[in-house]
């Protein structure tokens, strides 16, 4: 009888210890991946797609009319991918709009400046303001100066970004742009002038998005290109007041309704289960937003849709979703996240592809539960042959998932070698001809592994509601 319940409770035994077994995907899936990424790099389609919206719809400002084209664009397009099914979802904002932008140096060395209005500045008014500029080497010696110290004056920041291949330079640089036209107008200054946020050295300037405090008179702010801000801290070091005239014209509209674009390859046993691509498909309105963020759209879609092609479709859902007015505030990816916020769980995993299209180099996740560990490596080597180095612990969200990965959502970070990005950022040589087929190939076929794969498995990848 003892060996008899012995015998019993071994048996029992048996599948408790399986059911705690790591889990691991399947020979068949780790196939079809391997299939999938030989497949994009011989040839993907992302190239043509970069080359149709940017031919074909170009600069694509939100709030434009070419927001609208690049809409109906995306839907058309999804459509002729084998996706089953693709709606969108709409989009609120007030537009704000540019118009023209002139500057010069009055005295003592009379000569034009080259600068674009920031996102969302006010204009000069209707006529031109006169001042002389103030230079400050950083935004913090701005915000440190003696209150008073700008009245009537031109502030003019002149900190410049550094070169890293992970855009790590953007952050520290970034928040001249953000902040410094409300810090200067906290001091009296009737303007804003910053060097651009860029690593480049051509006569072309880089827009952005900046932001007023409340309470803070709105003055104007512009970006002088990079050559045009030595030019004017050469003229400053000369120790003779420098008086720049600023022309502006730009504001703040009515509100306009865009939306964002959702496609989906639908689950076979967990269509509520839901892997998230995402990219944006508005752009600034000075290049044709090829590398921000058309490469990112054509990405996305065409991982999507290798996969879509595939005889049997995933376990889980595989969404794209086209984010609109990305660069005015992440305005899309809020959306999304008022709207699908309640369902962070069923996000099982996201990606976004939103830094141009250089080759992907890393591959990491927010902090995975041990049951995922297994999973997440075995991705790892299947992104492996594309030159891709698993790094845990670093990377993040991309922009317009921060509002779903704020509630909770799990994400992945699919680092793209970003050495040259930002030359080109939010400028008028933001476009086609600085995308490489090859390279948008490469990132092409670690979005179809990346997503095939978390789309097959049965594991949770960490995505939780927060408190």
């Amino acid at each position: 009888m003892k060996k008899l319940l012995v015998a019993s409770l071994l048996t029992l035994a048996v599948p408790a210890m399986a059911d705690t077994a790591p889990a691991r995907l399947s020979a068949e899936t780790l196939a079809t991946a391997a299939q999938l990424r030989e497949r994009a790099l011989a040839g993907s389609g992302a190239y043509d797609v970069v080359e149709s919206l940017t031919t074909e719809v170009g600069p694509r400002m939100a709030g434009t009319e070419a927001d609208a084209r690049a809409v109906a664009w995306a839907v058309k397009k999804f459509g002729s991918m084998g996706f089953d099914a693709v709606r969108t979802e709409p989009v609120r904002f007030p537009v704000w709009r540019r118009g023209h932008e002139r500057a010069e140096v009055v005295s003592p060395f009379p000569q034009p400046l080259h600068l674009v209005a920031l996102g969302r500045s006010v204009g000069t008014g209707g006529a031109p303001i006169e001042a002389e500029v103030v230079e400050f080497a950083t935004l913090k010696d701005l915000e440190n100066a003696p209150e008073g110290t700008l009245i009537g004056k031109i502030a003019y920041v002149s900190n410049r970004m550094e070169r890293f291949r992970d855009g790590s330079g953007y952050g520290p640089a970034v928040a001249a742009r953000g902040r410094g036209a409300s810090s200067a107008a906290r001091h009296g200054a009737v303007a804003y002038l910053l060097r651009s946020i860029g690593t480049d050295n051509d006569r072309l300037a880089h827009t952005g998005m900046m932001s007023y405090a409340e309470d803070i008179p709105k003055i104007p702010a512009a970006a002088l290109t990079n050559p045009d801000a030595d030019i004017l801290s050469n003229m400053l070091r000369r120790g003779k007041p420098v008086t720049v005239r600023l022309d502006i014209d730009a504001g703040i509209g009515e509100e306009y309704e865009s939306a964002n674009v959702i496609a989906e390859v639908r689950g076979r046993e967990k269509p509520e289960e839901i892997v998230l691509l995402g990219a944006h498909l508005d752009s600034w309105d000075l290049g044709t937003g090829a590398i921000d963020d058309a490469a990112g759209v054509a990405i996305t879609m065409r991982a999507a849709a290798l996969i879509a092609a595939l005889p049997l479709r995933p376990r889980r859902t595989i969404r794209v979703v086209a984010f609109a007015n990305e660069e005015q505030g992440l305005i899309g990816g809020r959306a999304y996240a008022a709207a699908h916020g309640d369902s962070v769980t069923q996000h099982i995993l996201a990606a976004e592809s939103d830094f141009g299209a250089g080759r992907i180099y890393a591959f990491a996740t927010s902090e995975p539960p041990d049951a995922a560990r297994p999973v997440i490596e075995q991705i790892a080597q299947a992104l492996a042959p594309l030159g891709i180095e698993y790094t845990p612990g670093k990377g993040g969200a991309g922009p317009d998932l921060i509002p779903m990965a704020q509630r909770g959502m799990a994400w992945a970070w699919l680092a793209q070698d970003g050495t040259d990005y930002f030359d080109y950022h939010h400028t008028h040589n933001d476009t086609l001809d600085k995308i490489e087929p090859a390279a948008l190939d490469q990132n092409v076929a670690a979005y179809a592994v990346f997503a095939w794969m978390v789309a097959e498995s049965d594991v949770d990848f960490g995505s939780a509601v927060k408190q």
